[in-house]
């Protein structure tokens, strides 16, 4: 399933076009057996958070690394986001396969993604040790792995984007102004436009 969403930016911002990948890993969704939650919980966290124009590229696909590589090479290479986060397919089970898939396909392992997102977790439950979550590059793209489930999509994403927009201006990517009241993205007064 592919489809797009042109989210436009708003008034006064000082951000750049950007495009953006969102790819659910389920193979119910995948299959039409289950309404996919994590991606529009994505996409409502970009609508609120995100003040540049943002074109938002989503992907489902079934628990399979293959797919998985498939979609994120896709989204980063041929569509040239500047972000890609999936959700789902990050857990201990044996089809969850979504960090070894995003693994394979990045140049550049960013470690400090999938810590912190198991710190953030762990505030409301212990499961969050069973979390393989990671972040890293591949070329000028950032990509990283989300949880499932929209709650925990939120509790993860509010903050863990805190440091997107200047991890895509360091890999080359276009400027990304944010909604401070919703994500007060942290930049070096250097780096910051206004």
């Amino acid at each position: 399933m592919d489809e797009v969403t042109l989210l436009e930016g708003r008034d006064g911002h000082v951000g750049e076009f950007a495009r953006i990948g969102i790819v659910t890993v389920s193979d119910r969704a995948s299959a039409g057996a289950y309404t996919d939650e994590g991606g529009p919980a994505i996409l409502g966290f970009l609508r609120e958070a995100v003040a540049s124009p943002v074109e938002a590229h989503y992907r489902c696909v079934p628990d399979d690394a293959d797919a998985i590589g498939a979609a994120l090479i896709e989204l980063c290479d041929d569509v040239g986001c500047a972000v890609v986060v999936t959700t789902g397919g990050t857990g201990p089970a044996a089809r969850d396969v979504t960090p070894e898939a995003t693994e394979a396909v990045l140049d550049r392992i960013l470690p400090g993604f999938g810590e912190q997102m198991r710190a953030i977790s762990l505030s409301f439950v212990p499961t969050a040790i069973l979390s393989r979550q990671l972040g890293g590059t591949r070329g000028s793209s950032l990509v990283f792995n989300l949880p499932g489930r929209p709650k925990s999509i939120r509790e993860t994403i509010d903050e863990i984007w805190r440091a997107v927009p200047y991890a895509v201006d360091l890999i080359g990517g276009p400027y990304l102004d944010m909604n401070d009241d919703v994500c007060d993205a942290f930049r070096p007064k250097t780096a910051r436009r206004r």
